[in-house]
């Protein structure tokens, strides 16, 4: 009998979808990642399940749309503008069937190293089937920095000066070098990079300031100043829209997290398992782009993190499994962050419980070639200001189709994503048979998962202004 495959999911934080050379970044350089795009599948229209970070990483480990968890903010946001954010739950419930939880009842080893975010100790990895847990609290970001001393409770410390991102490798690779062979793997690598602080080894920060005067970005606007932040706490601010992929430091953590996944790949070869691994390569949501120094850019897409334009949703996914994948093929098909679970037991050969339900839709028809695909949308809710200068929102796509759903004044915007990708030209006042049928769509999505909506703020605007 086969065994079932070995499963390393690595999950970057705030990476965009063209911070990886092979989705067209000119600037950083992932000759690791790309090596993995040509060994397997390279998604294009790929979507994370929200634009902020702990509720896509909960669609990731239960697929259910955040909204149905009702866990649809970065755990500890918080704001009010012209309406005031809608409530959310603030962990991860234990009454969830998480994806470890699953892949260990069917005999998986299960490991989590890196970033959790989803709740306090009690909601920690070690509650949610995970046999091991490094690094995963709920912090969002390192919170003393990337080097050491870390000061994070279930990370010894290193020696002053190490790199957060090159021991959490580490940790990884002792995981897969001394596993028991017997039992197939769940490896979930999540790395806290390339969140902010904004931070990275002076070797590679001093290559890209040479490259980036060797090609002349530093004598080109980096920034364009945009409107005043719609938040209470921020509004005296205006937000800073990167305009191209310039920054030195990002493109040194870049690199660095492309070498540690090339160090991890490497072991999986030296061992003997890189051909019984399927490998997914993703992201929790779009670039930095728009505020808190606003590190990259993630044009064509428009905005970044924390907005329902692309440029905060769609991803860098890639996916790899010898035999199974086509080496080099690649997909345009939407899919979203919901997808993994299904995706993961299909390949595991492991079902949903009786009676559990995920809003996923399984990936291997487009993985193997095999079966048929057929969804008619995804979908998305934000019923929160970003920090990033956004407002709450909800998203539909079908098909090339895109509508927007801004909740501040109840206003719709439609667009066709093949021709216009940076969603620069709204088609609601010309396409009114489209616009109305994705708006039956979305409603009715969100009456179906009980999605909790904002409410208008009675101090706003606030006095003397």
């Amino acid at each position: 009998m086969n065994r079932p495959p070995n499963i390393l999911f690595i999950l970057i934080d705030d990476m965009g979808w063209r911070d990886v050379s092979c989705y067209g970044s000119g600037f950083y350089e992932t000759p690791n990642i790309d090596r993995l795009a040509a060994r397997g599948m390279q998604f294009s229209d790929a979507y994370a399940a929200c634009p902020v970070c702990s509720p896509t990483r909960a669609s990731i480990l239960t697929g259910k749309y955040p909204a149905r968890l009702g866990l649809t903010n970065w755990i500890g946001g918080n704001a009010r503008g012209k309406l005031i954010d809608a409530p959310y739950v603030r962990h991860l419930d234990l009454q969830e069937v998480s994806l470890a939880t699953a892949l260990r009842d069917g005999g998986y080893s299960t490991w989590h190293v890196g970033k959790w975010h989803l709740g306090p100790e009690q909601y920690w990895p070690e509650h949610h089937g995970f046999d091991v847990n490094i690094g995963g609290c709920d912090w969002g970001r390192p919170m003393h920095g990337y080097f050491s001393p870390y000061k994070l409770c279930n990370l010894s410390e290193g020696p002053e000066g190490e790199y957060l991102t090159d021991r959490l490798t580490d940790e990884a690779m002792q995981l897969i070098r001394h596993h028991d062979a017997s039992r197939p793997f769940f490896l979930h690598l999540s790395h806290y990079a390339v969140h902010t602080p904004i931070q990275a080894p002076q070797h590679l920060v001093e290559k890209y300031q040479a490259k980036a005067k060797a090609m002349g970005l530093d004598e080109l606007p980096a920034f364009e100043e945009g409107d005043h932040f719609p938040t209470e706490h921020k509004r005296h601010l205006r937000i800073k829209r990167r305009l191209l992929q310039s920054d030195p430091v990002y493109a040194a953590m870049v690199e660095n997290l492309d070498w540690n996944i090339g160090r991890v790949i490497e072991t999986l070869e030296q061992t003997g398992q890189l051909d019984n691994t399927l490998i997914i390569f993703t992201s929790d949501n779009g670039g930095l782009a728009t505020a808190e120094g606003s590190p990259t850019c993630n044009a064509p897409l428009a905005e970044g993190k924390g907005w329902m334009y692309d440029g905060g949703t769609r991803e860098p996914l890639i996916v790899c499994w010898n035999g199974h994948v086509q080496p080099g093929s690649s997909c345009d098909v939407p899919v979203t962050s919901t997808d993994f679970y299904p995706t993961l037991l299909e390949a595991a050969g492991l079902s949903l419980r009786p009676a559990q339900h995920v809003d996923g839709q399984s990936l291997m028809p487009l993985l193997t070639g095999h079966g048929t695909f057929d969804r008619e949308a995804i979908f998305w809710h934000y019923p929160h200001y970003g920090n990033q200068g956004g407002s709450p929102a909800a998203a539909v796509r079908a098909g090339d189709w895109k509508l927007i759903q801004f909740f501040e004044d109840e206003r719709f915007e439609l667009y066709d994503l093949r021709n216009d990708i940076g969603e620069a030209h709204d088609l609601s006042g010309s396409q009114p048979d489209r616009l109305k049928h994705l708006q039956g769509l979305l409603r009715q999505w969100q009456h179906d998962v009980g999605a909790r909506l904002p409410e208008v703020n009675p101090e706003w605007p606030p006095q003397g202004n």
